[in-house]
């Protein structure tokens, strides 16, 4: 407990750390933004003294300096005005700057960029001075947004694997315990095999034998599908209508009448690769789950069903129905709307599917208050 507490707090330190590192990066580029600016809003003012000393020059007046600052200017756009007309463009393309409607309409981005600087060349006579950020400045703008968007994706990545590890760390967990309770099972059963021989050798009715024995071949089908969880199960190639068949009518004989069971499927066999056990563990899983929606009592219908190189087992159920919301969540460990249950029936099941059989498992419909249908789909196999 202390361990885990302690991981929290680290989790915790490292995020409000990173937080805080961020803040930093982002209020430094703001500082270096607001300095640049100001920067060229000093370059501007120079420009316009320039440009007024120009204007007002005679032959006895020193140039050089004011065009030293025209010429060093070669990266800040600037249009010059004089009663609402264009009289001077700099660092400006052509194209834009010979078509007039384009003109107005990248002085009118200019004045919302900055204010502009007002020129009284002569007193009563004015210019107005517009201009935009530089390249350099842009740039600088967006180097934020870069930078959030790449901690974004680094997050995602860092997420993602944590996410991986911990998934990866629980199956471990899941397979272990499943195979350590296969072993444990093991070790009663086996007594319990002698214990029936002893029964045999006693003349004890054999009805009464022949029950145990189905319970003990039921428990053994139990410790084989807890021993497959975690390895690598074996496949074999399977009519999967015959094995399914076999799992329904166990299914239906041990449970209440009320439940009215139906089954359909093709009369020819339909080979998939698969593993008996662990399919038939699939089929109890949602059969057992639409018996729950259905609160022992309803319709359940079975139909197994060929679409092209795949084969498509559906189980229908009257219950309650699922939220469309949670077609997926069902799927994920622990969710249950039981009040009893671990919610590890689907998650097992999807998993056998998925990862040991190669197929799909999904939501294929559903209706509150009037059922769901569950499909299962197979690829089937190319040896007859």
């Amino acid at each position: 407990m202390q361990f885990s507490e302690r991981r929290n707090t680290t989790r915790w330190i490292i995020i409000f750390a990173s937080f805080l590192i961020i803040s930093l990066i982002l209020w430094n580029t703001y500082t270096f933004f607001q300095i640049f600016k100001n920067e060229e809003r000093l370059k501007m003012n120079l420009w316009a003294k320039a440009q007024k000393t120009l204007i007002n020059a005679d032959e006895n007046t020193d140039v050089e300096l004011p065009l030293q600052i025209f010429s060093n200017n070669t990266s800040i756009p600037i249009i010059l005005t004089e009663k609402d007309s264009i009289i001077n463009t700099v660092n400006i393309d052509d194209a834009i700057v010979k078509n007039k409607s384009k003109a107005n309409a990248f002085l009118h981005d200019l004045k919302n960029e900055n204010e502009p600087i007002v020129i009284e060349y002569v007193p009563g006579k004015f210019q107005n001075l517009y201009y935009g950020n530089s390249a350099l400045l842009n740039k600088l703008k967006y180097y934020p947004v870069a930078l959030v968007l790449i901690i974004v994706l680094f997050g995602g990545l860092v997420y993602n694997f944590y996410r991986s590890t911990k998934m990866a760390t629980q199956n471990k967990l899941w397979a272990g315990m499943a195979k350590e309770t296969a072993h444990q099972i093991g070790t009663p059963l086996s007594s319990l095999i002698g214990w029936v021989e002893l029964l045999k050798s006693e003349n004890v009715d054999e009805s009464t034998t022949f029950e145990i024995e189905k319970d003990i071949e039921r428990l053994q089908t139990i410790t084989d599908r807890f021993s497959k969880i975690g390895s690598e199960p074996k496949l074999e190639n399977k009519d999967i209508v015959a094995e399914t068949l076999q799992s329904y009518d166990y299914l239906q004989s041990r449970f209440s009448k009320q439940i009215e069971f139906s089954f359909k499927a093709p009369k020819s066999p339909i080979m998939v690769s698969l593993n008996p056990t662990l399919h038939s563990w699939t089929i109890e899983n949602l059969v057992k789950n639409a018996i729950d929606a259905m609160k022992g009592r309803g319709k359940l219908a079975l139909e197994i069903e060929q679409d092209g190189d795949y084969v498509k087992i559906n189980i229908i159920d009257s219950g309650g129905g699922i939220q469309k919301k949670q077609f997926k969540t069902i799927f994920e460990p622990g969710f249950t709307t039981k009040k009893r249950g671990w919610g590890l029936g689907l998650s097992l099941t999807k998993r056998i599917v998925e990862e040991y059989h190669k197929g799909t498992i999904k939501v294929l419909g559903s209706e509150i208050g009037k059922g769901t249908t569950m499909q299962v789909s197979f690829k089937k196999s190319d040896l007859v």
